[in-house]
């Protein structure tokens, strides 16, 4: 299904990992989701990337967040390749991957959900997966979605960051600004009048003002 768009229903595949077989929605449950793929396994960016993964799971996890990676792997590549990324941790050996990896060999989720890069090939010419990201809601819909070549590696700080906005936008009628984090405060939506912002947030509105006169950049503390 290349071309899944935002808030449609994310596919519920079936699929083997390193946990072994799953189904997509199954594994998630009621929680929030990040699938990401990398190009290869044993390649060094995407090292570096399942490597900063780990080490940030329990933030994740913490947001009830369950993430999950995928490339055109085998499932036996995968649990090798898993010994690398934990001694890059410098992590005992007898530590585990805190997330599994799909092992996507067929290419068949990757053509699905559009993951394929045109201009990275393995030695057989065949295309290799993108630095791709789908975020889930508890609703199986999607939530944000980026797409990175093979050559530049992701920020997981900044997912962190996205999914902190994701979460409190479902819940709130704010939104976040430019470089927001948690605890900074947010904006109030344009569709919100002056008599609802009041009853909808007693912290207070501010507003800056412009030399349009029109008073739409509203912000208050993060509710």
């Amino acid at each position: 299904m290349p071309g899944l768009l935002l808030g449609d229903v994310f596919p519920n595949f079936e699929a083997d990992t390193t946990i072994g077989k799953i189904k997509f929605h199954e594994f998630l449950g009621d929680s929030w989701g990040i699938l990401f793929s990398h190009p290869r396994d044993y390649t060094p960016v995407c090292t570096t990337e399942l490597g900063r993964a780990a080490r940030l799971s329990p933030e994740f996890t913490k947001r009830n967040v369950k993430m999950i990676a995928l490339s055109i792997d085998s499932v036996e590549d995968h649990l090798g390749w898993s010994k690398d990324i934990i001694a890059y941790n410098n992590e005992a050996p007898s530590c585990t991957m805190p997330f599994p990896i799909i092992a996507d060999d067929k290419r068949e989720l990757a053509v699905m959900l559009g993951m394929l890069d045109p201009d990275e090939r393995d030695k057989d010419g065949m295309p290799l997966t993108a630095r791709c990201v789908f975020i889930i809601g508890p609703d199986k819909k999607l939530k944000l979605s980026i797409l990175y070549p093979a050559t530049t590696g992701r920020n997981f700080d900044e997912l962190l960051r996205v999914i902190d906005s994701l979460q409190l936008t479902a819940q709130k009628r704010v939104a976040t600004p430019v470089d927001w984090k948690l605890g900074d405060r947010v904006m109030v939506l344009p569709n919100i009048s002056e008599t609802e912002a009041a009853a909808l947030f007693p912290s207070g509105v501010s507003t800056k003002e412009l030399p349009s006169g029109k008073k739409y950049m509203r912000y208050t503390p993060q509710p």
